[in-house]
């Protein structure tokens, strides 16, 4: 049994810190003081509510961009193109003070290695699928990546 006494500490103690609410548990027994501050709910995301006093109509919209399709984002890339296999982090060489693997206008063939994906703490070797000369290198080095996103261009 909770004894009044505990109850008054915790009251006194929400008011002289201006607290919006405790809450003290021992075994199955639950106390709960809430102040006059009670903290608001989190946020649910979504758009903002408006300010209180103002009407829903007045309201600022918030506007979406509109979606772009896939030919304004990419242009068209002849060629083979490596993605990325995993999420990660994109680097072009073995450690900050090695070469690259791998430069633009580079001979590689099927199974060269020419990039490490950093992916939680694990430092994953990607092999070239294909035979061919590098045409250009769409990240920079120390990039996060995410899967399946285009990272190199091989002809």
């Amino acid at each position: 049994m909770v004894k009044i006494e505990f109850i008054e500490q915790l009251a006194e103690l929400v008011k002289a810190k201006d607290l919006g609410e405790i809450t003290v548990a021992d075994g199955e027994e639950v106390v709960t003081i809430k102040g006059r501050k009670c903290p608001p709910p989190p946020p649910m995301g979504g758009a903002p509510m408006p300010p209180m006093g103002m009407p829903l109509a007045q309201a600022p919209v918030m506007q979406q961009p509109a979606p772009q399709t896939a030919q304004a984002e990419a242009p068209a890339v002849s060629g083979n193109v490596v993605k990325s296999p995993i999420v990660g982090t994109f680097y072009a060489a073995s450690a900050p003070d090695k070469p690259p693997f791998v430069t633009v206008g580079q001979q590689v063939k099927k199974g060269d290695v020419i990039m490490i994906i950093e992916s939680m703490k694990l430092m994953n070797e990607v092999q070239s699928e294909f035979d061919g000369t590098v045409a250009e290198i769409l990240v920079k080095n120390g990039e996060a990546v995410e899967f399946d996103q285009p990272i190199m261009i091989i002809k």
